[in-house]
């Protein structure tokens, strides 16, 4: 026991395992795995290997190009991040209030992105997990193998996430990057014609949202202890609710409470966030470590998204997802429902609730209204913040005299899960793999538990900071030719060959 104690304390003596590219999830990260000498795990940690930088390269900008610049931030959620901006900007020109028009036609894209990006997490990055188990052949665990043994699932999926995509360019004009929020509303609204192509199809996908829910249900029941344990953490929860308690997607207050369902703060004016959330760094990631203020960074960390959603609301405005709602709340008797697998039941309600208020808003005859703008008196800060996909997603901006960027602030859904993602590949790391040597089937434990959140790598790292950074350049033949690195306490050093 004694060399095991020493080899732990010189991790250079340790056994160094990379799991690297992570796969089917959006962006780029790692995970590197630490063992002794007898395959005890000793460290296990999620890096986060990309650099972006827009909070620092949009300073400098007119603020009423956000809304379009930030979305390139992703390919997956760029809809996510246009809203959020467009938000801040709101607040940025005074829209204290949107007509009724623009706050519909606003949702409803935001309805189409939520259902897209969840269909697509589900049916083409996590269903082979699911469907085949862990450890099935690499070669048959992947969304091929899905077409092939489940083919009309794999259809539903597609399917699901084209009409998401659909609702997305009728609004906005691409289904990827396009525009159509501004300042203070929108730029169009639906027209009569495109409400009839949208509502022919809306009662088959209501269909094929419960059915996705019922297939996850069966999965997660048939083997509920199994799926209740692992990558479990009992953590704080983080969300948006509605003024009356109910789920919210787009706009609302915030809403934290601790891993026993107990109040932390309540029905939070979003724009106060910093008076509760503060961000961490280390040195061994690009991604920021948020965490709740009054409790601390080693205990206030928390969870977001699907799964903190379905514990925070106390109801869900649309029947269906409702129905469903209480019978995923059940599995945790009085308690939050904790298990990081149960992300895919909570993601699949979401999807339903999306596919009941697209068909509402779809009847609704403001959607097709012509008054979509809205401006007061500018003013210099502005706070944007909606439920993404994944989870809270925060946009603040501070601007000048000329309306130029000063500041920028974003926290991003996968930012806030940062350390509980952590925690849950320690987690399984700890009670699957120490002890063992270390398989591919082994490995994709892992990597399982790091789906379950559907993180967005790319969406994650954007600032500037602490955070060490290092660039190389080299020649046609790969040979050094000079390197800046930049270390976590911000020294600047220079080595060239």
């Amino acid at each position: 026991m004694s060399n095991s104690l020493e080899t732990a304390n010189q991790p250079e003596k340790l056994k160094r395992t990379v799991i690297e590219p992570l796969t089917r999830v959006e962006g780029h990260g790692k995970v590197t795995l630490l063992q002794d000498e007898d395959n005890n795990i000793r460290q296990a940690r999620l890096h986060i290997v990309e650099f972006r930088g827009f909070e620092k390269f949009i300073q400098g900008r007119p603020y009423w190009e956000l809304p379009v610049l930030v979305q390139r931030l992703c390919g997956i959620c760029p809809v996510s991040h246009h809203l959020a901006a467009a938000k801040a900007t709101d607040m940025l020109v005074g829209a204290a209030q949107l007509t009724p028009t623009a706050e519909k036609v606003r949702r409803l894209l935001h309805y189409g992105q939520v259902l897209q990006s969840h269909a697509l997490h589900f049916f083409h990055l996590c269903s082979p997990d699911l469907l085949f188990g862990f450890d099935d052949e690499v070669r048959h665990r992947n969304i091929v193998g899905v077409m092939e043994d489940y083919p009309e699932i794999a259809k539903q999926g597609v399917l699901l996430r084209k009409y998401g995509q659909e609702i997305i360019e009728i609004i906005s004009g691409k289904r990827i990057h396009g525009v159509s929020a501004v300042p203070g509303g929108v730029v169009k609204s639906l027209n009569n014609e495109e409400i009839q192509y949208l509502l022919g199809d809306i009662d088959q996908i209501t269909e094929w949202a419960v059915g996705a829910v019922t297939i996850m249900k069966r999965i997660f029941m048939e083997q509920l202890d199994y799926h209740q344990e692992f990558a479990h953490i009992d953590s704080n929860m983080l969300s948006m609710i509605g003024n009356d308690g109910s789920l919210e997607l787009y706009h609302g207050n915030l809403r934290a409470n601790d891993m026993n369902g107990k109040s932390i703060f309540d029905r939070v004016d979003y724009t106060d966030y910093q008076d509760y959330i503060r961000e961490g760094v280390k040195n061994w990631s690009y991604m920021k470590f948020p965490f709740i203020d009054s409790i601390g960074a080693e205990h206030g960390w928390y969870r977001v998204g699907p799964l903190a959603r379905m514990n925070n609301c106390d109801f869900i405005s649309t029947p269906l997802a409702e129905k469903e709602r209480q019978e995923f709340r059940n599995i945790g008797g009085n308690k939050p429902v904790q298990s990081a697998l149960a992300y895919h039941w909570a993601r699949l309600i979401e999807l339903l609730h999306c596919a009941e208020a697209i068909n509402g808003l779809l009847h609704d005859p403001d959607i097709s209204g012509d008054d979509l703008m809205n401006k007061g008196e500018l003013q210099r800060v502005g706070i944007g913040v909606l439920e993404a996909p994944r989870g809270t997603l925060f946009h603040h901006y501070e601007i000048d005299d000329d309306g130029l960027v000063e500041r920028a602030n974003l926290i991003v859904s996968t930012t806030n899960n940062n350390q509980a993602m952590n925690e849950s590949i320690r987690q399984v790391a700890s009670k699957y793999l120490s002890g063992n040597e270390l398989t591919e089937p082994l490995l994709n434990q892992i990597e399982v538990a790091i789906r379950a959140y559907d993180p967005c790598l790319s969406c994650a790292t954007h600032a500037m900071g602490k955070m060490p950074l290092e660039i190389s350049l080299v020649d046609s033949n790969n040979a050094l030719i000079d390197r800046i690195e930049k270390g976590s306490t911000g020294q600047i050093k220079r080595s060239n060959n």
